[in-house]
C-alpha cells in the first residue's frame, strides 16, 4: 500500500480506494519491497532465542487478539484510515492506479502492485482456480513487467481489474492473499513475541507498509532493530517499552523516504493508544491521521 507524500484527500473507505465505487482515492504512502518468492517469511526469521520460561508464559497469556473477527475488522478500519482516509475498507477491491511511485499499478484492498510481485501472485492464484477469469489473459504481461514500473502489455488491464472486482470470487481471492502474505504472518509473529492486540496491529500495519521481507527496510529488518533495543514480552521484557522502541525504529524508517514522511499514523494513532495503556485496543477508539479524526464506538 502506498500513500504518496503530502497529497491527502478526506475521503472515506482501507487500504486503497477506488474511483469505480464513487469516490476519489487517496494515494498510498509506501514503496513496499518486492516479494521475491511465493513463500512467507518463516516465523523464526531473525528471532533471538527466547528465554524458555518467558516463552511458555507468553503463550499462555497472549490473547487471540486480531484473530478474533471483530478485532480483525477493527484492524482493517485502522489501516484504511491511514491508507485511504476512510473506515470503509471494502470499497477498495476495484481500486487501481499508477501513483507514480515506481511500482507500476497499485490495486485492490491491500495495494497489490505490478512492480512488487504480490499482484502477480494474486492473479496467478486466482486464475488457477478460475481459468476463465477476466485477468488470465494478462498473466504473460504481468510476468514480464514484474519488478518494474512498466505498463507494457497491460493496455486495458485497469478496466479488466475493475470489472473482475465485481466478481465475489475475486474479492475473496484478494482477502485470502492479504491474509496469507500480510495479516496472518504479522499476527502470528506478534503473538510469538508475546504481544497483545495493539502490538499485533502495530506489526500488521508495518508489514503492510514496509513489506514482509527480511531485507533492509522490510518488516523483519525493523523488528530485528527494535529487538536490539528492547526485549520482547516473550523474552521477559516490557510490552510497552518494546512497542515504543519498535515505533521509534519504524518512524525513523518512514522519515528517511519522501513517500513516508507523514508519520501521523504512528504519532496521533498507534503511539497514543500505547501511551494510554490500551494494549488490548479496546473500543471506543478515537484517533487522527493526516489531521482527520476517526472514531470507532
Amino acid at each position: 500500500m502506498k500513500r504518496a507524500g503530502v497529497l491527502m484527500l478526506v475521503a472515506v473507505p482501507v487500504v486503497l480506494a477506488a474511483t469505480v465505487y464513487g469516490f476519489t482515492p487517496t494515494l498510498h504512502d509506501d514503496a513496499r519491497p518486492t516479494l521475491h518468492d511465493d513463500a512467507r517469511p518463516t516465523l523464526h526469521d531473525d528471532a533471538r532465542p527466547a528465554r524458555p520460561s518467558a516463552t511458555r508464559q507468553s503463550k499462555a497469556k497472549t490473547p487471540e487478539g486480531l484473530f478474533v473477527p471483530a478485532e480483525k475488522e477493527l484492524a482493517q478500519q485502522l489501516v484504511a484510515s491511514a491508507e485511504n482516509s476512510t473506515l470503509d475498507w471494502r470499497s477498495a477491491y476495484g481500486y487501481i492506479e499508477d501513483i507514480g511511485d515506481g511500482q507500476g499499478y497499485t490495486a485492490g484492498i491491500i495495494g497489490f502492485c505490478t512492480g512488487t510481485h504480490d499482484l502477480l501472485l494474486l492473479v496467478e492464484r486466482y486464475t488457477k482456480d478460475h481459468p476463465a477469469g477476466g485477468l488470465a489473459r494478462y498473466l504473460p504481461a504481468l510476468r514480464r513487467v514484474d519488478g518494474t514500473d512498466s505498463h507494457q502489455g497491460l493496455d486495458g488491464f485497469p478496466a479488466a481489474w475493475k470489472k473482475e472486482a465485481l466478481v465475489p470470487a475475486f474479492r475473496a481471492a484478494q482477502d485470502a492473499e492479504r491474509d496469507r502474505v500480510y495479516f496472518d504472518p504479522a499476527v502470528r509473529r506478534a503473538r510469538l513475541d508475546g504481544l497483545g492486540t495493539l502490538g499485533q496491529f502495530i506489526y500488521y500495519d508495518a508489514m503492510v507498509m514496509h513489506g514482509p521481507g527480511t531485507g533492509t527496510g522490510g518488516f523483519y529488518d525493523l523488528r530485528t532493530r527494535a529487538m536490539a533495543q528492547a526485549d520482547t514480552p516473550a523474552e521477559g521484557g516490557s510490552e510497552k517499552a518494546y512497542l515504543d522502541a519498535f515505533l521509534d525504529i519504524r518512524r525513523a524508517a518512514m522519515k528517511s523516504t519522501d513517500a513516508h514522511r507523514d508519520t501521523t499514523r504512528i504519532d496521533t494513532a498507534q503511539r497514543e493508544f500505547l501511551y494510554a495503556g490500551n494494549l488490548d485496543l479496546r473500543t471506543p477508539l478515537e484517533w487522527k491521521v493526516y489531521g482527520e479524526t476517526y472514531k470507532v464506538p
